[in-house]
């Protein structure tokens, strides 16, 4: 797809193509390609027209790629146990509003220093336990009220005051008139103060809807070829690939022959590479990521920016929060169990400890971590955000030693044993798409197939996350990958009933177009549908990420890694 520049990203490489600019306009749920006749008005116009921004939440659907039609789609969910009320429930809680005008000008867009937010009949003082309300107030770069929602504002309550390091998450509810509502708990004795952000503004979020549903190339992958060639050479290829789909650059080449296909047998997962010109389709050794490419036009950048900005408060207000009377009582006394709840806040900080409102959790020692996981077989299925666990693990327990499997770094697996305490910890990808450096292709597995050859049981804790590498993808795409990994669980629970599971959240962090924490939020936002009820435990690590002191990092510092290891120690010895 043609663009007025594209850049390519590699490590210490960008270089600038020029293309043809070509616009969008939606006509009900499909887009359709047209040259420009002006500039500005006529882009943003029919890129963001009322058309696609006035639909209703009974009107949304996954995107779903060309090769399935609806009625498959559908096949395939009641295959999986999914009912079609429960999948309009999740079409309905993945409904974002966006504009109800033409957008004529970036000018229109929502602007992080004109909007505001004001606390809601502030009070004096407050009591622990009580709740704390916000009004935000949308305004546009000319300083207008905006009469639509759609943005992606996130808040927290925190306090600065050392030595306290306290905060918690506050939720964001969209009135759909240019108005949201937060709503916090006060959870600590002492003061406060709120703070938010806009991540993106309405019709930045319209900008991230289009480019994930037309796109999915933005991140390509390459596939390495090896094989025996003349005189005892060593014949090596390096070609594009991707997800089989109608969505990426490989389906636009013409040639009919011109790509691999790879099909696994078990998940039914396609991928797809473009023919080496030298090899079979049988010599793919080695997977990576294939850079970054920036389709945007400059237009649609000016809407990215700025992303990700504080908002001012109206008037800069201190909040004092005092001890309970005696009536409010924020105490969690129930045992952790699987298939909890997760509130909203689900815990919050307080000397850089995390207190959880899901059920009581503890904080573990050496001796203590080493104590509960005696005799335990512990499976890390995810991405890099996990092999951060297996990392501090690794730190927390000195008798626990990683073992050279030999593999390329950091992609893994990665394996480390107790010998002593019998203890074993596995770390392993969660298969393609995998953003990562070279790495082995026989060394990547779908989670659905690592679990179906795992027998569980009271001694093995499975974790599971899926996340930041599906950004890019069709949601539709992604929930399939969690539905099948669902699927395999429940037949794990039902051959090894005794056997933990975890289900890891996303963590906050990105704030691109590559994987931009409103993509992130709606695939977590799939996987807990997809995990709500079936008796697993989930650790809600995206309120963690977003409320902490520190700079948001998809790839968190320690002080926070540590207590969300102390939730999973919790979950497997529950107190």
């Amino acid at each position: 797809m043609a663009r007025p520049c594209f850049r390519m990203l590699f490590i210490g490489l960008c270089f600038g193509i020029t293309g043809l600019l070509v616009l969008w306009t939606y006509v009900a749920s499909k887009e359709e390609k047209h040259p420009p006749t002006s500039f500005l008005s006529e882009h943003f116009a029919k890129l963001y027209n009322s058309r696609n921004s006035s639909t209703s939440p009974s009107d949304v659907q996954l995107e779903i790629s060309s090769e399935d039609s609806e009625s498959s789609s559908s096949s395939f969910y009641s295959e999986f146990g999914i009912s079609s009320e429960s999948y309009s429930s999740l079409q309905q809680t993945l409904y974002w509003a966006g504009p109800d005008r033409s957008i004529t000008n970036v000018s229109m867009s929502t602007s992080p220093d004109h909007s505001t937010f004001i606390i809601q009949n502030l009070k004096e003082s407050y009591q622990i336990g009580e709740e704390l309300f916000v009004n935000i107030h949308a305004r546009d770069f000319n300083n207008k009220s905006k009469r639509y929602g759609g943005d992606f504002f996130q808040a927290k309550l925190f306090s600065s005051k050392s030595p306290k390091k306290a905060s918690v998450y506050g939720k964001v509810v969209d009135l759909l008139n240019g108005s949201y509502s937060v709503r916090f708990l006060l959870p600590w004795v002492g003061e406060a103060q709120v703070a938010v952000r806009l991540i993106h503004s309405s019709e930045a979020v319209q900008v991230l809807k289009h480019l994930r549903a037309t796109d999915s190339d933005r991140v390509p992958f390459h596939g390495y070829f090896e094989g025996p060639g003349p005189n005892g050479t060593r014949l090596k290829e390096r070609v594009l690939c991707n997800v089989k789909s109608d969505k990426n650059g490989l389906e636009r080449i013409k040639n009919g022959d011109c790509c691999c296909e790879y099909k696994d047998s078990r998940t039914g997962e396609e991928w797809r590479c473009q023919r080496p010109k030298s090899l079979p389709c049988s010599a793919r050794v080695y997977h990576s990521i294939g850079g970054y490419i920036n389709y945007m036009t400059a237009e649609e950048e000016m809407f990215l920016n700025p992303s990700n900005k504080g908002i001012n408060e109206l008037k800069k207000t201190t909040i004092k929060i005092l001890p309970s009377n005696g009536s409010t009582n924020i105490d969690v006394t129930q045992k952790c169990r699987p298939g909890l709840h997760t509130p909203v806040p689900a815990g919050f900080y307080l000397n850089d400890v995390w207190t959880s409102f899901v059920c009581s959790t503890r904080h573990f020692t050496t001796q203590t971590t080493i104590q509960c996981l005696k005799d335990k077989h512990i499976y890390l299925m995810g991405d890099s955000t996990l092999r951060q666990w297996f990392e501090l693990l690794l730190k927390v327990i000195p008798t626990l030693k990683e073992i050279n499997l030999h593999v390329l770094q950091p992609a893994g697996p990665h394996l480390a044993v107790d010998v002593k305490n019998n203890i074993d910890v596995h770390w392993r990808h969660h298969g393609l798409p995998v953003r990562c450096q070279k790495t082995e292709l026989t060394n990547l597995h779908y989670i659905s197939n690592q679990i179906d050859d795992l027998n569980g049981g009271p001694h093995s804790v499975f974790v599971i996350h899926l996340g930041i590498h599906f950004a890019t993808f069709p949601l539709d795409y992604f929930t399939k990958r969690v539905l099948r990994t669902r699927k395999a669980v429940l037949d794990l629970l039902q051959r090894a009933p005794a056997t933990t599971v975890v289900i890891k959240t996303a963590n906050t962090g990105y704030k691109d177009v590559f994987g931009s924490d409103w993509y992130v939020q709606q695939l977590d936002t799939i996987l807990r549908w997809a995990f709500q009820d079936i008796g697993v435990y989930i650790i809600d690590v995206w309120q963690m990420t977003a409320c902490h002191y520190n700079k948001e990092n998809i790839h968190p510092r320690e002080v926070i890694l540590k207590n969300e290891v102390d939730i999973l120690l919790s979950f497997i010895c529950p107190a």
